[in-house]
């Protein structure tokens, strides 16, 4: 009996995490009619962001501060 309550909970507890997960579903319905217009401005407003974004100089290296640049180089 308490493996099957403790089943039970863990059911539950995993439909609920995936319900909110799916957003429910009732609630989305009429929202994309209203949204044509929207992501042609935020199109917009992304590449002209894209174009005030200096270009560097150098490349940049996400690693670098765990690993030296210049590997040492073995003496023949």
């Amino acid at each position: 009996m308490r493996i099957l309550v403790m089943a039970a909970a863990v059911l539950a507890l995993t439909v609920a995490s995936a319900q909110a997960q799916m957003g429910g579903g009732r609630r989305h319905q009429d929202s994309g009619q209203k949204a044509d217009n929207k992501p042609k401005a935020d199109e917009k407003a992304y590449k002209a962001a894209l174009e005030r974004i200096p270009e560097s100089k150098e490349k940049y290296d996400p690693w670098g501060g765990a690993r030296p640049s210049e590997p040492a180089k073995k003496p023949k």
